[in-house]
């Protein structure tokens, strides 16, 4: 049992002053009024948002692809083709050192728990490892040794593109048939079974261009429950691509043609039309928005005001965990809407500041995405949650909806977090995750060891 003291939470109810807090088997069994016995004291109490896209070993690319190539109109589609190349030197050891460093940097932003849209499945050149789900293993393993939640989203690949072209160089590492892959998720699922009990699993058909619609549809055959991701309208070639083959827009053509509903994620969703922006919403899905790494590769600005007006929900992820910034990327996502249309302020509503209405809606939106009973303090959630320390020069003791506005838009939210937990695992005090002397020494040799030129 776990007790914490807060001088202001955020609760479904909104803010209220002296909380005490218990968490018992990683949930939240008590919420009382005033102090207790024992209690950890902190300043402010949050739910720890859940990060609904990642890409964990793209994390030993950062910083590695900011030079032009041979084309002047360098883009997304240069930055893969890197990727690619990168792909060629990962070896299992190697990928679980880095989701280990990813995992804690998420921990230490104030995510409690993390979607890992898991596509690298075999080994160098694309054959099969002798355990088919030796990757997703290290992925878990990772998560494990960290303390972070987990929902772990086994990824079809099937083709390189909408005209069913074969897989090409490193995208021979993410190709599945449909029986390999079934076999691949039901190993999966076996291994997540091990974890804590708040470990989950999903499936992520990787995007329209990667899967057909023979193989779209037959999803539910093999994974009967939970959450299914998948990328879509994220840049502009790709929507030129399914118009082609398909006759339609990405959004478009899967609302048509899928029975979209709450339990999908779709991730990007830069390019849209109005009218898709409305159909997506009304759908009840996530989207699933990473601001940082859409600005990172030129895809766009997604419709973000358009889609909340209509009811939309939306998280945000980390992605290519180029720079794993909770408060950032919503300050970005923001940022994005007021540029497009000369505004300020623009997710902020007559009730609610900006900063509340991106944290309410990133938390809930989350939770949803990952399948996960988290994203507010409440009882029988999961105890994902974030202590901020507001006597400093950046909240300056501030309350309630300002002081989320300090976090997010100061640009120094993350050296206000001084403890976070996930499902009641302590893994960040005083700022600094418990592992985290092992974890980056260990992350250093292997990032030398991979190289730095790609």
């Amino acid at each position: 049992m776990q007790k914490i003291h807060a001088k202001q939470s955020l609760t479904p109810g909104g803010w209220v002053s002296d909380l005490c807090l218990t968490i018992e088997d990683g949930r939240i069994s008590r919420l009382t009024s005033g102090a207790a016995e024992g209690a950890l004291s902190v300043d402010m109490l949050l739910p720890a948002p859940g990060n609904l896209h990642s890409h964990a070993f793209q994390r030993a690319m950062a910083g590695l692809t900011e030079t032009r190539g041979p084309d002047p109109r360098d883009s997304f589609w240069t930055w893969r083709q890197l990727m690619y190349r990168f792909l060629d030197r990962l070896k299992p050891e190697d990928v679980q050192v880095i989701a280990e460093l990813v995992f804690m940097e998420m921990l230490e932003a104030g995510y409690g728990a993390v979607a890992e849209f898991h596509y690298l499945h075999h080994d160098i050149g694309g054959a099969p490892y002798a355990q088919l789900s030796e990757m997703a293993a290290r992925i878990a393993t990772a998560a494990e040794s960290t303390g972070i939640g987990l929902t772990l989203l086994p990824v079809l690949y099937m083709q390189g593109g909408c005209d069913g072209r074969s897989l090409q160089g490193g995208q021979a590492r993410f190709g599945c048939d449909l029986d390999r892959f079934a076999r691949l998720h039901g190993e999966t699922a076996a291994r997540v079974a091990q974890g804590p009990q708040d470990f989950a699993i999903g499936i992520a058909p990787h995007s329209l261009r990667a899967v057909p619609p023979s193989a779209l549809s037959q999803l539910r055959q093999i994974a009967t429950h939970g959450p299914i991701h998948m990328h879509l309208a994220e840049q502009l070639a790709e929507v030129e691509e399914v118009t082609a083959h398909h006759g339609a827009q990405p959004v478009e053509w899967l609302l048509q043609n899928a029975d979209v509903t709450p339990e999908w994620c779709l991730i990007h969703c830069t390019q849209m039309t109005r009218e898709e922006t409305t159909g997506l919403a009304r759908t009840g899905a996530v989207a699933g928005l990473c601001p940082i790494t859409e600005s990172s590769l030129g895809d766009g600005i997604f419709n973000g005001t358009d889609y909340s007006a209509a009811g939309g929900r939306f998280g945000v992820g980390s992605d290519s965990n180029i720079h794993i910034a909770l408060w950032e990327e919503l300050a970005t996502l923001d940022y994005s809407q007021r540029l497009r249309d000369h505004s300020r302020a623009a997710m902020a509503t007559a009730e609610h500041s900006t900063g509340r209405v991106l944290f309410e809606a990133v938390t809930q939106a989350g939770a949803q995405a990952a399948g996960r009973a988290s994203g507010s303090l409440a009882e029988g959630q999961f105890a994902d949650l974030i202590a901020v320390s507001t006597d400093n020069e950046f909240l300056c003791n501030r309350q309630g909806d300002t002081a989320l506005d300090s976090l997010i838009f100061t640009g120094r939210g993350r050296s206000c977090i001084t403890d976070v937990w996930s499902a009641g695992r302590h893994m960040v005090k005083e700022g600094r995750h418990i592992h985290r002397e092992r974890i980056t020494e260990t992350f250093i040799k292997t990032a030398q060891e991979l190289g730095q030129e790609i």
